[in-house]
């Protein structure tokens, strides 16, 4: 069993530690995007470097003291916050976000796992490389949590998640001890890769607090397109498509339902939209090429070849990199609309890509058998991974029914299993997911993953009750 933070234990580390790691625990630390937790209370500590991380874990692996590590907070499923049982020590690392190293001829740079994401693209920016991860919350996400939670985004389909842009972690583990991985490797076969153990366990086997992040050649010209498609079987037609025609330039592929401009609409009149008459489905493709590639005539050139194979009926390419990003801006506000509109439940799913098609076909009627709702499906299509979300019909709000999210969740997960998906495409397990993980994951790997965490915490003070239920 673990204790709550004491008068004394916090007294004991003031002895060990400067007055700068030592903060007040604000409301901001014990809430979450979405309202659906709140935190009890704890002992807020900001560590300064990795030697006064490691000695509060030791302090709390020695005192049997829960941590809870917070990165942004811009996470959705609860893994930042720990409503129940003895109060816990959070730890933020928003005083650890030096860029340590940037070694550009080898397209690596070093950063500490407090830095903001756009922190990090900037400092890539600068020495003339992208560091390609990107969403919507990059002006808030930290780099800690982006890797604790292997976060996805918009560029998954062309240079990977988190776990694929890392190539080497420092991180205290629960014992205090610091693993000090920091290698620019591409090739290390020196046993066991503890990074890839760490990158999505979700800061229950250790804390990270810095990474050696993969860079990548900047793109010499960049385009985007709106096109509206026939239906998702026509998006994934396009999306092959546009692989051939330019392979690896397509860097990402959105679908969009017509749900999510008319949300636009209704919460954002003020943003540009770029139909008047929205088509029931559009995608967002967006082109990365080298110098000498003209991307308006790629695109233009993918529409006019789509178009004769019946596949596009409607599109608009950019003309400028303005208009680019005013594309962008569409597809980037979805979220925002969302919440103002309030969902009865989201849900953040990946199921094969050829497959899409007849989710999103069966999802609606199963859906309909539990009542009349507005449903917002969208997302990275190119790695399919869609936000299924479902909303209250106009005139109604999400709290009218609350009483049917469980059914409605576990419907729409039924199916995502059923067509062999995965229940969490990007946003992790956290507190949220850990009874879906018991329903849908397979025990054999659900028995490794308790051996491990058993293993390196025997305690169970690391981020306790997230991915796995807590010790009791």
């Amino acid at each position: 069993m673990l204790n709550p933070v004491t008068d004394a234990f916090a007294a004991d580390l003031r002895t060990r530690l400067p007055a700068a790691v030592f903060r007040e625990l604000t409301p901001a630390y014990l809430e979450e995007p979405r309202g659906r937790f709140r935190g009890q209370g704890g002992l807020l500590l900001a560590p300064g470097r990795v030697e006064e991380a490691a000695e509060i874990v030791r302090a709390c692996a020695a005192a049997r003291v829960g941590i809870v590590p917070y990165g942004g907070g811009t996470g959705l499923v609860g893994g930042q916050i720990l409503e129940t049982g003895p109060a816990p020590v959070i730890i933020t690392l928003d005083r650890m976000r030096a860029i340590r190293a940037v070694h550009a001829d080898e397209n690596v740079l070093v950063a500490e796992a407090g830095c903001i994401l756009t922190e990090v693209q900037d400092a890539a920016e600068a020495a003339g490389r992208l560091f390609p991860l990107s969403l919507a919350s990059e002006g808030s996400a930290r780099i800690g949590g982006l890797l604790s939670t292997n976060a996805g985004g918009v560029n998954v389909l062309r240079y990977g998640n988190a776990r694929d842009l890392c190539l080497g972690i420092e991180a205290v583990l629960p014992d205090g001890s610091i693993l000090k991985g920091l290698k620019r490797l591409r090739k290390d076969n020196t046993g066991y890769d503890l990074r890839h153990l760490l990158i999505g366990a979700e800061g229950t086997l250790g804390l990270i607090t810095a990474a050696a992040l993969k860079l990548a050649p900047r793109p010499a010209r960049t385009g985007a397109a709106l096109l509206a498609v026939r239906d998702p079987a026509a998006a994934l037609a396009l999306l092959a498509l546009a692989r051939d025609r330019v392979g690896e330039g397509v860097s990402a592929f959105e679908l969009i339902h017509r749900a999510g401009f008319d949300f636009l609409a209704e919460t954002l009149p003020d943003l540009r939209r770029p139909f008047a008459d929205p088509p029931d489905w559009t995608v967002l493709i967006d082109l990365g090429l080298g110098a000498g590639q003209d991307p308006g005539a790629a695109l233009e050139g993918l529409f006019a070849e789509a178009f004769e194979a019946g596949l596009v009926s409607d599109g608009l390419v950019a003309q400028s990199e303005a208009q680019r990003h005013d594309f962008w801006m569409v597809r980037e506000s979805i979220p925002q609309a969302n919440r103002r509109i309030g969902a009865i439940s989201s849900h953040d799913i990946s199921v094969p890509l050829s497959a899409i098609p007849d989710f999103i076909a069966a999802a609606g009627p199963a859906l309909a058998r539990i009542g009349r709702f507005r449903i917002n499906c969208f997302g990275h299509l190119g790695d399919g991974n869609l936000h299924y979300n479902v909303f209250p019909m106009p005139g109604e709000t999400r709290a009218d029914h609350e009483p049917r999210r469980g059914a409605i969740k576990r419907c729409v997960h039924d199916l995502v299993a059923s067509f062999d998906g995965s229940v969490s495409a990007e946003h992790g397990i956290g507190r949220m997911k850990v009874e879906d993980l018991e329903r849908y994951g397979d025990p054999a790997r659900l028995a490794a993953m308790r051996a491990i965490k058993a293993a390196l915490d025997p305690a169970g003070i690391m981020n306790p009750g997230a991915v796995l239920r807590a010790l009791s």
